[in-house]
């Protein structure tokens, strides 16, 4: 594949709340900026970690167009537009790519799933209703639908469909799709605790929530593997495994928020149906983030 959509560390970046539940769009702007400032190399607007899915269409929209103007084309926008409503999953990527977005990250159907024929059926459907790349999203640990290799295989054959972000901690199926895709699809590793392995694998890094608070580190994790330094690299993967795994002590985004807060930021809570932290988890995570030296 002559482009990628980029290569590196890329956030999926939290979406902080005001304390009646809204968007925090100053605080927002400030963690941008940290973000692009701190070497990550691009920016995931509405995911996982963005909480997308308490967003109502609207509101959707309105993150991933602040997103795109305050960042301002310093690094790519990948916008999360995904949905198991396979029309609704193609109306807002259309319209997420009327509003500037360079590229799409698209989680296959949940709850209700589909089958390997659904699978590319639906994304065939999408990808046949916008003109900018899209990278799809396996995880099937939190939708119950998992892509496999020869599906892979059918799926990059379309001409907007370049990546996936791969999170299903499958790496011999993972080589699997690698040999059959060749250059077709750009891998990029959707869980921190093997993003030097992947991109060690010939992946092009990582869509990461530890990028949150040390968008830094994550950078030169990646760097450092695409430069070819596994040693270094991978010292780098040992030494903050303890950190990303606090990361994900608790549902996902519940940690790394509690974490942004701890740094000074203003993320606010998590949407219901996600709850705080219980004060022993959030102990656990400053006794963490201080033998880092994140926090005093």
């Amino acid at each position: 594949m002559a482009d990628h959509i980029f290569t590196g560390s890329g956030v999926a970046i939290v979406t902080p709340m005001n304390n009646d539940g809204s968007v925090n769009y100053d605080e927002y702007g400030k963690i941008i900026d940290f973000q692009i400032e701190n070497g990550t190399d691009a920016i995931i607007a509405c995911g996982t970690t963005g909480e997308s899915a308490t967003m109502d269409a609207k509101e959707h929209c309105e993150v991933i167009e602040y997103t795109i103007k305050r960042v301002n084309k310093r690094v790519p926008v990948i916008a999360g537009t995904g949905s198991n409503d396979t029309a609704f999953a193609a109306q807002l990527s259309a319209e997420a790519e009327k509003l500037g977005a360079d590229a799409l990250l698209s989680v296959t159907p949940y709850y209700n799933k589909t089958s390997q024929d659904g699978l590319i059926r639906h994304y065939n459907y999408i990808a046949d209703r916008v003109n900018i790349p899209i990278i799809l999203y396996n995880v099937p640990s939190r939708t119950g639908c998992n892509i496999k290799p020869e599906t892979y295989a059918q799926l990059c054959k379309h001409p907007n469909i370049k990546a996936t972000k791969e999170a299903n901690g499958d790496t011999s199926a993972l080589v699997r799709t690698m040999a059959l895709c060749g250059d077709n699809l750009d891998v990029y590793s959707g869980e921190d605790s093997q993003a030097f392995a992947i991109t060690a694998m010939g992946g092009c890094g990582v869509i990461s929530v530890f990028a949150n608070i040390c968008p830094r580190e994550c950078h030169e994790l990646i760097q450092k593997a695409l430069d070819g330094d596994f040693k270094g690299s991978f010292e780098m993967q040992k030494k903050y495994i303890a950190l990303m795994d606090m990361l994900f002590s608790d549902v996902n985004p519940i940690p790394v928020k509690a974490a942004m807060n701890l740094l000074g930021y203003q993320c606010g809570p998590c949407r219901l149906p996600l709850a705080p932290m219980s004060e022993s988890g959030l102990a656990a995570l400053k006794n963490c983030m201080q033998s880092y030296g994140l926090i005093q």
